[in-house]
């Protein structure tokens, strides 16, 4: 007959089966059995095992992880504390922080207590379903908000993979979705890039205080230096002055600046046109900076903003509402429409041809080669 032993006041068993010399334990907590082998073969040595065992048990019920196992909380944890070291001179602060803000201010809050294992991608749906009910006064969020949730919350399923706490990474891609209309991104014509530089110069003359002065004339030179070198504005927003160098340029003889911008992706670099040395220049001249110093300390959202609604320039002809991102999209418009080379205008924009494909194809008419394009073979003689 099989040996059993209680422990902890009869809430452990330790016992053996018939036929094994190894000692087994077992409780009964949270409505189910458990049981879990000692692989001892010493009886003292496989109380004290059992005893370790319940008190985990008892540690994971109080942490809320007994039913489920590691919770998503515990997780995401994982990830922030890892993420950060191992992408460490590969993505930008800004870029990291995102994730972090997301899971913090969208994914825990739903998935928090949710065991690992229990994210479905049934749950998945059920979470954007939540985002997108807008039952609080806020509007819902856009597409690409919710494609970066997802790519956050991906991430941490994967940390989760890598710790063996799940055994797949579940198919979060959205449902029932096609092939997305292909977009070309809001830009400013040439009539209409004149029309806005030549209101911000107005809007110097206009200030009202010396104040007031300094933030158009860095507002003017702002939209002069980015629609002359199409840098993002979140990288816009991280140069600093010895980012930048004068330069003069051995293929074209032209003077340019050379600038090193850190981005999402790291470092690159970046040509201007012979257009953004004078801006640069000027904001020398007024600021008299420190290498270390931002070009553009303020970000002018609300000033430019009120610019382009002034001047009937905030939304294109197809409803796109235009922003400072606006000025990179037309440098890579203009580009494009004078002929320039798509993988050198990829390289310099820190960017894929495959994107500027995508969403700058209206302008690509100048690069199509009709002679290639219109090729006929030439009949057989009879």
């Amino acid at each position: 007959m099989a040996e059993k032993h209680t422990i902890l006041g009869g809430k452990v068993y330790v016992y053996q089966r018939e036929g094994s010399p190894v000692w087994q334990c077992s409780t009964y907590l949270e409505g189910k059995n458990r049981r879990v082998s000692t692989k001892e073969r010493s009886l003292g040595k496989a109380k004290d095992f059992a005893e370790d065992w319940y008190l985990q048990l008892r540690q994971m019920k109080s942490e809320g992880t007994l039913l489920s196992g590691p919770t998503f909380a515990q997780a995401a944890k994982r990830f922030t504390e890892e993420y950060e070291i191992m992408t460490e001179g590969e993505r930008n602060p800004v870029y990291v922080q995102g994730h972090y803000g997301r899971l913090r201010n969208h994914l825990l809050p739903f998935f928090g207590k949710m065991g690992v294992k229990e994210i479905t991608a049934g749950a998945v749906q059920d979470y954007r379903i939540f985002r997108l009910k807008n039952d609080t006064n806020f509007k819902p969020p856009s597409r690409s908000t919710m494609l970066h949730e997802i790519v956050t919350l991906r991430h941490v399923l994967k940390t989760a993979l890598r710790q063996g706490w799940i055994d797949y990474v579940p198919d979060v891609s959205a449902p029932y979705s096609g092939s997305k209309k292909v977009t070309h991104r809001a830009w400013f014509s040439h009539e209409e890039y004149k029309k806005l530089y030549t209101a911000t110069r107005e809007n110097i003359k206009t200030a009202v205080s010396a104040y007031h002065k300094r933030l158009a004339e860095q507002l003017h030179d702002k939209i002069l230096f980015m629609a002359n070198t199409g840098i993002r504005p979140d990288e816009a927003n991280w140069l600093e002055y010895r980012d930048v160098q004068i330069v003069e340029d051995d293929a074209t003889g032209e003077t340019i600046l050379e600038i090193q911008v850190r981005g999402k992706r790291g470092v690159g670099y970046c040509k201007s046109t012979t257009g953004a040395v004078r801006p640069f220049e000027r904001m020398m001249e007024r600021n008299q900076p420190e290498p270390t110093d931002r070009l553009f300390p303020v970000d002018h959202k609300k000033q430019f903003n009120r610019i382009l609604e002034e001047q009937d320039l905030k939304v294109d002809r197809e409803g796109n509402r235009r922003t400072l991102y606006s000025l990179r999209h037309s440098y890579i418009s203009f580009r494009l429409l004078e002929g320039a080379d798509i993988y050198q205008i990829a390289k310099n924009c820190r960017t894929s041809v495959e994107m500027i494909e995508k969403h700058y194809a209206v302008h690509l008419k100048n690069s199509l080669d009709a002679a290639a394009i219109n090729v006929r073979k030439k009949p057989f003689s009879t």
